[in-house]
């Protein structure tokens, strides 16, 4: 390839080579896919129809459910057929829609959790306060804050991904990635990691430092108050907490992987890593949901009776 170009295709390299498991590993891939999209639906049509379920901490919790299938739509098709094909080319074009697509399903998900994070906060902290501060109005919005954010910074990214010559077309990942793109830039890439750090730095710091505040408050609430309370803000506020848990786990394994030699791992375990992320949460969520909050489990339940 020459210098400078930008290349039609790439190639996926960490695609191992399992000859005839890739059967097998299609058809556990296909049904964990639809695991995710069922599930995720469930979440959806029960707070959706459920009147009793029409309040703020349901409503961000059907958006975690659209982000999941939203993330999920973005990989596992593609996926599903690299795993049955002998060559693994992406168009340049595929490549920075997959790209835009699972980094926004990754953001959203960050900016969510710091919204259901206030919720939380404002439910448990200033109950009296809550249905004037949470008016359906208030939620609208930040809702759509939490998606335009994240729809601002990933898209800043891309397109400064995108402009960068590149001298070669080989990504070590099974989905492409801004990073590994950027290491086949033909020129330094000062400007893009200093946006970059900017950006997601600012998101992730903000984000995750809101969600400690908050919950360092109701802690501290919770030591002055009875027993029934602080059993009542647990059931209300765990589910967030594992959801929040198994996010930054995920991600901190991708962000991870990314910055070390992966050719020195394991093959198999190279491409788990990256798929946690794109697999782990969106399967995981709406379990946690389902199971914890008794509201859910009941209406979920009924349907499943039916």
């Amino acid at each position: 390839m020459e210098n400078g170009t930008l290349p039609y295709y790439f190639n996926l390299t960490m695609f191992v080579n399992i000859g005839s498991y890739r059967y097998p590993a299609f058809v556990f891939c296909l049904l964990l896919f639809a695991m995710i999209v069922s599930a995720n639906l469930v979440i959806i049509l029960v707070i959706s129809q459920q009147r009793t379920l029409h309040e703020p901490m349901y409503f961000f919790i059907a958006c975690l459910s659209i982000n999941s299938l939203y993330g999920s739509a973005g990989f596992f098709p593609r996926f599903l057929i690299d795993l049955l094909s002998d060559t693994h080319l992406i168009s340049h074009s595929a490549c920075f829609t997959q790209i835009y697509v699972i980094y926004t399903y990754a953001s959203n998900e960050l900016t969510i959790l710091s919204v259901m994070a206030y919720d939380r906060y404002v439910a448990i902290c200033q109950p009296l306060h809550y249905h004037t501060k949470m008016t359906l109005k208030t939620v609208s919005k930040l809702a759509a804050f939490a998606w335009i954010v994240s729809a601002s910074s990933v898209t800043t990214c891309t397109y400064l991904t995108a402009k960068l010559p590149l001298c070669g077309n080989k990504i070590h990942k099974v989905f492409c990635a801004i990073w590994n793109i950027s290491k086949l830039s033909c020129v330094r890439t000062v400007i893009n990691n200093i946006v970059g750090l900017l950006l997601v730095g600012t998101t992730v710091l903000i984000a995750v430092s809101y969600v400690f505040y908050t919950y360092i408050r109701i802690i501290l609430v919770c030591r002055r108050s009875s027993s029934e309370f602080k059993g009542k803000a647990l059931q209300s506020c765990l589910p967030h907490t594992v959801t929040f848990l198994i996010y930054s786990i995920t991600g901190f394994s991708d962000v991870a992987l990314s910055r070390v030699n992966i050719e020195q791992l394991n093959p198999y375990v190279a491409v788990i890593l990256s798929l946690e992320f794109v697999v782990i949460p969106p399967l995981l969520n709406p379990v946690v949901y389902g199971l914890k909050l008794p509201e859910i489990r009941k209406h979920i339940s009924k349907m499943l009776s039916w």
